[in-house]
């Protein structure tokens, strides 16, 4: 009997000092603990979501917005920028020589073993060679030419890390571009394509691509300069010059303006320092991309002369010192569609198609844009005197 009454005591004293913690707690919750008090995790959570130290001033939304069009831009066009690879193959054994050519059977029989284990010992490496962008649908790409130029084994890599062996479909050299195919089944993520031409010197630029087997990565600059030539990087250059940050591994990958639309082809790096890139304007690369897919090459005009710049010195040689603008043709080759028109050497072009000519690259892309067998209006400037020829435009053979 004792017993059982000192532990239904024990029962009432527990049940009594639950209550009095329990009612001690209530007190403080209404007395000392602040009113809109949270756990300190949900405490942090909403100081991090309304701390804006700098949300008072002149501009910050704007900036705010910039960010947003940045976060917007990359995650709308990253699906559309792909990976090129390089398969090279590999051995894991030393090869052992072909199974052919043996006599004796059970010699055959022991070297076919041995060619077959050898050939399933065969494995590729896989070398990041650049960058991609879908061109359309069909799963045409479009990326460098160098990136491409010395491939054995083309695979292309998706966003969503599908992987597709490649086909080049196309090469021009003389602008650095390439296009590939691909055999998809599932529908491709086709970019938006802008307009270099309406591009601003210090208008917001991204730049998208693979650097060092880095997918998907995104750098911001402006657009530094436009129509940059003279670079040494290919035959027809008319650059797009960004800060963005290009580095090996980028090219191919495209030039993005605020609006997520595609303005450039990224294609090299300048070795003269940091900070200095180059993009192939977009109008020239899509250009280029669909005749390749069209034919498989780019055909371009021809005249078969060779022209140097006109410069004051040389202007005042041939007495017109007020002459700006125009080339002076220094030679023209036998059976040539320059010759067959009647230019000569010595001659000063100064328009092509009515056009005016600002200098030699200028006029090289004139010439090489007009299309093949068309009869072109040239005005050259001979002893002085200005006069027409009519020429018939050849193709330039590679």
């Amino acid at each position: 009997m004792p017993h059982k009454l000192l532990r239904w005591l024990e029962k009432i004293l527990m049940v009594l000092c639950g209550a009095g913690v329990a009612g001690i707690l209530y007190f403080l919750s209404d007395t000392v603990l602040p009113p809109g008090y949270s756990p300190a995790g949900e405490q942090r959570a909403d100081a991090i979501e309304t701390s804006a130290p700098y949300a008072d001033l002149k501009g910050y939304q704007d900036i705010l917005d910039l960010q947003k069009a940045f976060v917007r831009n990359a995650k709308k066009l990253k699906p559309s920028v792909v990976s090129v690879n390089n398969l090279r193959k590999i051995h894991k054994g030393a090869y052992r020589g072909s199974f052919h050519g043996l006599k004796a059977p059970e010699s055959w029989l022991l070297q076919f073993r041995e060619w077959m284990s050898d050939f399933l010992e065969r494995e590729y490496v896989v070398e990041g060679l650049g960058s991609g962008v879908i061109l359309d649908r069909q799963g045409h790409i479009l990326t460098n030419y160098h990136v491409v130029e010395d491939a054995n084994r083309i695979q292309v890599r998706l966003h969503d890390n599908r992987e597709y062996n490649a086909r080049i479909v196309g090469t021009d050299p003389v602008t650095d571009l390439a296009v590939l195919k691909i055999f998809a089944i599932k529908n491709l993520p086709v970019p938006a394509f802008g307009s270099s031409e309406r591009l601003n010197v210090g208008e917001w630029v991204m730049a998208i691509g693979n650097p060092y087997g880095l997918d998907g990565t995104v750098t911001v600059g402006v657009v530094s300069g436009k129509s940059r030539s003279d670079l040494g990087i290919a035959t027809f250059e008319n650059f797009l010059q960004t800060d963005a940050s290009i580095n090996p591994g980028n090219s191919g990958g495209p030039l993005i303006n605020i609006e997520g639309k595609i303005v450039g082809i990224n294609t090299a790096v300048a070795a003269i320092g940091a900070g200095v890139g180059f993009a192939i304007p977009i109008e020239m690369a899509r250009a280029i991309g669909e005749e390749l897919v069209r034919k498989g090459q780019v055909e371009r005009g021809w005249l078969g002369v060779g022209i140097q710049p006109l410069t004051p010195d040389l202007a005042r040689s041939f007495n017109m010192p007020e002459l700006a603008g125009g080339v002076v043709v220094n030679n023209v080759d036998s059976e040539t569609p320059a010759i067959k028109g009647g230019m000569q050497r010595g001659d000063i072009i100064v328009q092509f198609d009515g056009r005016s000519i600002a200098n030699a690259k200028n006029f090289q892309q004139m010439v090489a844009s007009a299309r093949i067998g068309r009869v072109v209006p040239i005005k050259i400037i001979r002893d002085g005197h200005e006069k027409t020829l009519e020429i018939k435009i050849g193709k330039m053979e590679y």
